[in-house]
């Protein structure tokens, strides 16, 4: 006999309630948080400024058809773009993910909150300059960070137990997940809205890691966030034209993304929803390497001056790190492209050793022929430390060490360098904030005279200056 199947809808899976209440009920109260997202916010928009250098980037910008106008559109910082907001959302989002030098979460998943900015920043100017137009006030950029505060912890708490690059799927789609559901509260949307837009973000086909690993590495990696966060924001305004959600979207027995896309496991979760992840979130501040490599590149650095001279003499190199290190960026062989050689901790280590510093060019073919980089490579060496795994993964320390040891033909070798926390850490704060305004400082002088450099300066340097301030306005210092 047949069995029938109940068509009774069920209540909505709970981590999309949890989600649905977070947004709508949970008031940020931590000055923490909100100093860290403007810190976050600069940092951002810098990297998107530094990224318009490079024409691979910016031949994917501005409108699908060109010559195509948007009456009050979302404006593109650090260009003359004036787009609709899904397409700024990519815009701007794929700018600040470019050259991997944006902000990093690590736990059993991986990624960059701040990639969410390109879907808030690009709405808030819609909506604020649309507001305008009508005779109404628009949002202030206290609004925004309250939006990247949420979205950052959302896509954070999610990723510290659940670890979607052990069964390939891709970091972005929490980017997508944490996307919609800000943005579905910006446009206005209730809790029951923000379910069902978020369902619909769950039920979306989910971005594979192909382009994040040998030997099919690529620059998808550079715009598969800004991809996500404009999927969410055209998600989100599909709902509150009142299109319809999936209530058990993650559980539904068969067809849900547990059981197609998740092994059948169900999400764990360490805390509830706070303001927890902006506090802690990771700022890649001296170099735009896979954070996993951060420390590894510091040490390389300290020893930059005593084996610069002597790169010939050197037997091999140790790296002690942590697992997730060696699974995602201990790589040999060819590299084929600038995506390719920001993955691979033995390339980055080489440049640091040879060059006493790396930067975004470092990757390019130019550097990539010098010989040496592929000679040492080849001499580098990745062992796991068990504690530095331990440590990696415990909540309460985060840390992400590296060490390093030099061995010389002659039989001699190097003392041990040890970096546990780089720079961008919470607990470097006091050391890192200044470089990252320093940071900031280069990369506004990269698209803007002096003049347009201090007003922002003076906007973005200042908390309460910075909250008050319409969206409208802020984004109008940035308009080349």
């Amino acid at each position: 006999m047949s069995s029938h199947i109940s068509n009774v809808r069920p209540e909505p899976d709970s981590v999309l309630s949890d989600i649905a209440d977070y947004i709508c009920d949970y008031e940020i109260t931590s000055d923490e948080a909100f100093d860290t997202a403007r810190n976050c916010l600069i940092d951002s928009l810098g990297c998107g400024f530094e990224a318009l250098d490079y024409p691979a980037c910016t031949k994917l910008l501005g409108p699908v058809i060109e010559g195509s106008t948007v009456p009050n559109g979302a404006r593109v910082p650090g260009t003359n773009f004036e787009l609709d907001p899904i397409k700024a959302a990519f815009d701007l989002g794929a700018m600040i993910r470019w050259l991997d030098f944006n902000d990093t979460w690590l736990a059993a998943e991986w990624g960059h909150p701040s990639d969410n900015i390109g879907g808030i920043l690009s709405v808030a100017d819609h909506l604020s300059r649309k507001a305008v137009s009508e005779g109404k006030a628009p949002l202030k950029m206290r609004d925004v960070l309250i939006a990247m505060i949420k979205a950052h912890e959302i896509q954070g708490v999610i990723a510290l137990e659940n670890s979607f690059n052990r069964i390939g799927l891709d970091h972005v789609v929490l980017v997508k997940v944490a996307t919609t559901a800000v943005i579905t509260r910006m446009l206005g949307g209730s809790k029951s809205q923000i379910i069902d837009a978020v369902s619909n973000a769950w039920i979306d086909g989910q971005s594979l890691r192909t382009y994040r690993h040998s030997p099919n590495t690529g620059p998808r990696k550079s715009w598969a966030a800004g991809d996500a966060t404009s999927r969410g924001v055209r998600l989100s305004m599909m709902t509150m034209q009142g299109e319809m959600g999936y209530p058990s979207a993650l559980t539904a027995k068969t067809w849900g993304f547990y059981d197609v896309l998740f092994k059948g496991e169900e999400f764990k979760f360490q805390r509830p929803y706070g303001s927890y992840v902006m506090e802690q979130i990771l700022f890649k501040i001296s170099f735009p390497a896979e954070f996993h490599s951060q420390t590894a590149v510091e040490c390389a650095i300290q020893f930059h001056p005593s084996v610069k001279d002597r790169l010939d003499a050197i037997r091999k190199i140790e790296i002690s790190t942590h697992e997730s290190a060696i699974r995602i960026i201990d790589k040999k062989g060819p590299l084929d492209n600038p995506a390719d050689r920001d993955h691979c901790i033995q390339y980055m280590v080489a440049i640091g050793l040879i060059f006493g510093e790396l930067t975004s060019a470092h990757y390019e073919n130019d550097i990539a022929a010098d010989p040496r980089i592929d000679r040492l490579r080849e001499k580098i060496i990745c062992n796991e430390n068990p504690v530095y795994t331990q440590d990696y993964l415990d909540p309460n320390k985060r840390s992400i060490a590296n060490s390093m040891q030099i061995f010389f033909e002659d039989g001699s070798k190097s003392e041990q360098i040890e970096v546990e926390y780089p720079i961008g850490h919470r607990r470097r704060r006091n050391e890192g904030i200044p470089e990252l305004v320093k940071k900031f400082k280069t990369n506004l002088a990269r698209r803007f005279p002096q003049k347009q450099q201090d007003i922002i300066l003076s906007v973005c340097l200042d908390q309460k200056m910075l909250e008050d301030m319409a969206v409208t306005d802020f984004v109008g210092m940035f308009v080349i």
